[in-house]
């Protein structure tokens, strides 16, 4: 079993919210006909997706989570870290692959390098 993340870092709460309005939305248009029950579907999906998709931060690696699956990827494999113009920040690999890190923006990116006591090389 592998032990608990020092940070896990997670869409906003929300959307979860959204979803559940959304879904309580629905419910009379689903019951009106049992053919559009599947619409209840996506805003069950969409919380799922809130829920579960994010980065979880441990000592030497990050594991990246989206609605299924998830993909780990080691500190010492990490050359960069660097936002978009978004804000949203991605992980460039040391063999050229880039991984955009769900839920890590520019503004929380300190405070993931602080927890898992990885070190910030700044250009000059």
């Amino acid at each position: 079993m592998r032990s608990k993340p020092l940070l896990r870092v997670r869409k906003t709460g929300a959307l979860m919210v959204a979803a559940v309005i959304a879904f309580v939305s629905a419910l009379p248009l689903a019951g009106t006909m049992w053919q559009l029950a599947p619409i209840l579907l996506i805003p069950a999906l969409v919380f799922l997706w809130a829920w579960r998709a994010g980065t979880d931060v441990y000592a030497d690696e990050l594991r990246v989570k989206a609605l299924f699956g998830s993909t780990r990827v080691p500190w010492d494999r990490i050359t960069e870290l660097a936002p978009d113009t978004r804000g949203h920040v991605s992980a460039l690999l040391d063999n050229g692959n880039v991984i955009r890190l769900t839920a890590i923006d520019r503004d929380n990116l300190s405070r993931v390098l602080a927890v898992s006591k990885q070190e910030i090389n700044r250009p000059d």
